[in-house]
């Protein structure tokens, strides 16, 4: 029965065919280019935007028009580890089903609806939005000039209205290696490391009343080089959840961290707020995406199919309703955009 609805876009079988081929971050090629054979035989005018050795954004519009007034944009990337599709009646599993190549599929659908009834937009498919939005920040120097970016993530379709941002941050500690069983000939930087996060642990991160708490995640701990040589690397690799601008954050982590390590900021997004639209449901994101990076693209909305609490995770999925629904929506949006 879902099936027979998917002129002339099968958005199921889309889905599916996405998420057999891997696009880990970093290798996204081979379903970028997956991606430029769909959409040339579609009626496409669809072309390679170079980001970084083979790694490549894909922009389509349909054959013959010209500038956008809308783009339908999400990412190509996943997080790993891969793992191929399988489907129940009701959900599509695999990873990226949610995080977002069922999304890409909605999109494609929702474009090539939009199309039969004589309304172009645009598509833009990028790569690194899991890591660094490389293909957003190469994208945004390539912008058609189009007045509206509609962004897709797993929001279960609602519209989110804003959009927390995120400060990337490695500690790194330095000590002296000697013989564990003379400590007191070294100095442990995992020892320094430790009291370090313990002093970041306790201090107090802002919130906002409709954004929540700044959050963080620790992600990642390495260092040491055998379990009897006292440690003379080790390096912390932390993850915040912003919901106001980060300056303060900064000096606050600086200060804590003091002599103990060397701070570094490797990655900064500011939180964003966006517009609501009458009669639809909206959220509001914790995550990150690529919009702020795509501020030449037009004034940006943010809705997608699928769960955030299932991406990422190995039982990851999206229910095949929720891609239809979505197809619809991301039409009805798109023309009360342009009306």
């Amino acid at each position: 029965m879902l099936n027979a609805i998917l002129f002339p876009v099968d958005v199921i079988a889309l889905t599916r065919k996405l998420v057999d081929v891997d696009s880990t971050t970093g290798g996204e090629a081979a379903v970028g280019e997956m991606l430029l054979r769909e959409l040339a035989a579609l009626g496409y005018d669809a072309q390679k935007m170079p980001v970084e050795a083979d790694r490549f954004n894909v922009y389509a519009m349909p054959r013959g028009q010209a500038r956008p007034a809308v783009v339908l944009s999400t990412h190509m990337d996943t997080v790993p580890p891969f793992f191929p599709s399988s489907e129940t009646t009701g959900k599509i599993y695999g990873r990226g089903a949610c995080d977002a190549k069922g999304i890409i599929a909605a999109q494609i659908a929702a474009a090539e609806k939009l199309r039969q009834e004589n309304v172009a937009v645009g598509l833009l498919f990028l790569v690194g939005e899991e890591r660094d939005s490389a293909g957003a920040k190469v994208a945004n120097q390539h912008a058609p000039g189009s007045r509206f970016l509609i962004n897709g993530e797993p929001t279960e379709n609602n519209l989110a209205v804003a959009s927390k941002g995120s400060l990337r941050v490695e500690i790194t500690a330095s000590g002296t290696m000697a013989h564990s069983a003379y400590p007191e000939l070294g100095e442990s930087a995992i020892e320094k490391l430790l009291a370090a996060l313990e002093r970041l642990r306790a201090v107090k991160l802002a919130s906002d009343p409709e954004l929540g708490p700044t959050t963080v995640n620790i992600g990642i701990l390495e260092g040491g080089r055998a379990p009897n040589v006292i440690a003379d690397h080790a390096r912390a690799h932390l993850l915040y959840r912003l919901v106001g601008p980060a300056e303060n954050l900064k000096q606050e982590i600086v200060a804590a961290v003091g002599g103990l390590a060397k701070v570094e900021f490797v990655l900064e997004i500011p939180c964003v707020r966006l517009r609501a639209l009458d009669g639809l449901p909206t959220m509001v994101a914790a995550f990150t995406t690529d919009i702020p990076a795509l501020s030449n693209w037009g004034e940006p909305l943010l809705l997608g199919p699928g769960s955030i609490h299932v991406a990422h995770t190995e039982g990851e999925y999206v229910e095949k309703k929720q891609l239809l629904e979505a197809m619809d929506l991301y039409c009805s949006i798109a023309k009360r955009l342009l009306a």
